[in-house]
């Protein structure tokens, strides 16, 4: 809800965890003419009945994500969490995918969400931050330095 009430994607502490994956501050971050950000719904799906958000709702992705992205066409796109994972690879198993991150990258790097329900997934996952996040911060750098 403090990300929707903003008017701006990961405005909370996931956001912070993803700058810090991505070593950029938060002016660059949501500089739009260096970083897009694209959420899989453009809207708060909303809480279920525990509380938790929903997931995003299918026909936001299947309504504009494909122009969206054509419309884009960018050079370094970061899945971030499994339903950009599961659209965008076709992957389910974002445990499997973000292992296989050298599949997809320099180009594509598959992330899990950078949400605090992940910390358990982070330190059962010990190569993610040494191996995949020196690699992501380099593509990034080289990005916004093109």
């Amino acid at each position: 809800m403090r990300v929707h009430e903003s008017g701006r994607p990961f405005t909370d502490r996931s956001g912070e965890r993803l700058r810090q994956w991505m070593d950029i501050d938060e002016e660059t971050f949501y500089d739009r003419s260096r970083v897009a950000i694209v959420p899989m719904a453009f809207c708060f799906p909303g809480y279920d009945k525990n509380g938790s958000d929903l997931p995003p709702p299918p026909v936001c992705a299947r309504t504009w994500r494909h122009r969206v992205m054509e419309h884009l066409r960018p050079r370094l796109t970061l899945l971030v969490g499994g339903h950009a994972i599961k659209w965008h690879l076709g992957a389910s198993n974002v445990t499997e995918t973000v292992r296989a991150w050298r599949d997809h990258a320099p180009t594509v790097f598959p992330l899990p969400h950078p949400s605090w329900r992940n910390t358990a997934w982070l330190r059962r996952n010990p190569w993610f931050e040494a191996e995949l996040l020196p690699e992501l911060r380099q593509a990034v750098f080289a990005e916004l330095n093109r």
